[in-house]
């Protein structure tokens, strides 16, 4: 029976730059260091079983990192981006994107405005005044928490949208000194 062949993998001088760059980062991922390692060996010639060998992984896993940058080399992917993790499947997103613009903007109005007796809003709240305005079925404070920080948003500082940044105010005071010393 005929042996089989891995795919070879032709790099360019400028995907090897990039590779190797990316292998002598230490910022790089341990998982995307381990595929740059994986791609070097196969462009080198090495079999599958070879690159799973000296890497202490799998043949699987050799096996599908060849096959995955052949596969995005062809579709001219960036380098970076074909030694990503592929899009898993799962549940689609809860909430809509209308549903997380309202919590925005909940977030972004007093308290007062939708008759509750507190001074700040915290995710407990904002979860609260959700469900209650029939914006959601349901939603956990952790969640709302998460929404609110990948936003940025920080309720429970009611006025800092409000409030100029410090330059301006700095600049503002270093202009009247100036002029009340003349």
């Amino acid at each position: 029976m005929p042996k089989l062949e891995a795919a070879q993998i032709e790099l360019s001088e400028s995907e090897r730059q990039e590779l190797a760059k990316l292998l002598r980062r230490t910022s790089t991922p341990q998982q995307v260091a381990l595929r740059v390692k994986i791609i070097l060996r196969a462009a080198s010639g090495l079999s599958n079983g070879k690159i799973a060998q000296e890497l202490g992984i799998s043949v699987e896993m050799s096996r599908l990192w060849r096959r995955r940058w052949r596969e995005l080399s062809a579709r001219e992917v960036a380098v970076g981006e074909r030694l990503k993790d592929a899009l898993r499947p799962g549940n689609p997103g809860t909430f809509t994107m209308e549903q997380i613009t309202q919590l925005y903007a909940i977030a972004c109005s007093p308290p007062a405005q939708y008759d509750r007796p507190i001074s700040h809003w915290s995710a407990r709240e904002l979860a609260l005044v959700m469900v209650e305005q029939c914006i959601v079925e349901s939603i956990s404070e952790r969640h709302v928490g998460r929404l609110l920080k990948e936003a940025d948003l920080k309720p429970h500082q009611s006025n800092y949208w409000l409030n100029p940044p410090p330059t301006i105010n700095l600049n503002r005071k270093l202009k009247i000194s100036a002029l009340s010393m003349n």
